[in-house]
């Protein structure tokens, strides 16, 4: 009877080729998969702008998603100076306004929302006032990921959206 080692018989070289590919396989697929996860997230990814806009007696706030996603905007929050608003009318220049929901909605790319419009004869008195109004959202992605924005356009990753019900900007 012949002694051949166990690794070297033909059976035993077939039987560790097949699970060599097999792993090999497996590996690729892994890596395939992850790379196919992360082009999805790549292809809706949402970038909202906050900017202002004026031009002779018309001042406003725009919010536009530059993104190749939809933007789930979970929260605003809306300060002026040290003091954290829910509302427009809060601040007396801001009596007589059109404005567009801006808290819990979804942008679309390429969609803008004007979260504030002033038409009249004191937007030198708002361009004065545009200076200590601060701005944050967060927003999501359709896969859960999130990012807090500032009027800056500084746009930082965050693991959830969250706020206090007295610090959300309601309108």
């Amino acid at each position: 009877m012949d002694q051949t080692k166990w690794y070297k018989s033909p059976e035993m070289l077939v039987a560790l080729s097949a699970l060599f590919i097999g792993v090999l396989t497996a590996i690729i697929s892994i890596y395939s998969a992850y790379i196919d996860r992360a082009y999805a997230r790549a292809s809706v990814w949402p970038k909202l702008e906050i900017y202002r806009s004026f031009r002779g007696d018309t001042f406003s706030y725009v919010v536009a998603n530059r993104g190749t996603g939809p933007a789930i905007i979970e929260y605003a929050k809306i300060n002026v100076g040290e003091k954290i608003i829910k509302r427009w009318d809060e601040v007396d220049i801001f009596s007589k306004i059109g404005q567009s929901h801006i808290s819990s909605v979804t942008l679309t790319p390429e969609q803008t929302v004007t979260p504030l419009l002033y038409e009249g004869d004191l937007v030198s008195d708002i361009l004065e006032l545009d200076k200590s109004i601060g701005m944050e959202l967060c927003y999501c992605s359709v896969y859960g990921d999130c990012w807090v924005v500032n009027r800056n356009n500084e746009a930082k990753p965050t693991g959830e959206c969250f706020i206090k019900n007295e610090e959300a900007f309601i309108q």
